[in-house]
């Protein structure tokens, strides 16, 4: 029973979490464009919101950015660039720790404010408080895998998580299999993990998806066009 329980959540489940975040995220902008964005409340509680934003934004990039290489690069890459599995696991500790700490603290900042600045409280929907406690549970989630990652530094650990991840997008049947004995604390962030991606298109975490990467290419100057000043006796008859 165990085991299919296992292979459910970590064989089944995060190709319905990845289906329901492409097609739920096609069909809100196709069909709700107007919901395709973060309500902003800047105007309360400003300085809070830009520093835990801030935290909160530049450490959750550099996480998914690590995690992205760090799990999806194929194991062969890292060996051919001399890369030991044991100093990628110390940098990802050293890397994820210290944007991990930067990102939970922004959360901590956001969420207070949410919840306990009664303004705010009132401009925001259930959706957007139950994201960013989802959000703040899954950094710590992240943080407390440190201390369990310290006890195998030789990265037999990390290389588990890296062939599931892999077998996932490689549609690998048995990539479940590959985290069987990994601590439950991996476990729990993984699952919490999907599930976050899963209520993506429901949420305002849509708009990550809308990042102006237009303005690369735009033209770095605007046409401002000068107010021509009518001629006095046409301006006359204008008024009169």
């Amino acid at each position: 029973m165990l085991h299919f329980f296992h292979t459910l959540i970590f064989g089944v489940y995060p190709y319905i979490a990845l289906t329901v975040l492409a097609l739920g995220s096609i069909i809100r902008y196709d069909r709700e464009p107007y919901t395709w964005r973060a309500s902003s409340s800047q105007l309360l509680r400003r300085k809070q919101l830009m520093w835990g934003s801030v935290l909160f934004h530049v450490g959750v990039l550099f996480i998914f950015l690590g995690h992205f290489v760090g799990l999806l690069t194929p194991i062969a890459v890292w060996d051919a660039l001399g890369v030991s599995h044991s100093f990628k696991q110390i940098v990802a500790m050293t890397a994820g720790g210290i944007a991990g700490a930067m990102a939970i603290i922004g959360a901590t900042m956001l969420a207070h404010r949410r919840l306990f600045d009664p303004r705010v409280r009132a401009t925001s929907s259930t959706t957007d408080t139950l994201i960013i406690l989802l959000l703040w549970v899954q950094l710590f989630l992240g943080l407390a895998t440190i201390p369990f990652s310290m006890q195998h530094l030789d990265g037999h650990e990390m290389v588990k998580l890296m062939d599931w991840a892999q077998g996932i997008f490689t549609f690998n049947l048995a990539a479940s299999s590959y985290i069987t004995d990994v601590a439950f604390v991996f476990k729990l962030h993984l699952f919490l993990g999907l599930t976050i991606l899963l209520l993506f298109p429901f949420t305002r975490l849509v708009h990550m998806l809308s990042a102006p990467v237009r303005y690369i290419w735009r033209p770095g100057y605007q046409v401002v066009r000068k107010k021509e000043r009518l001629p006095v006796h046409i301006r006359r008859e204008v008024t009169e």
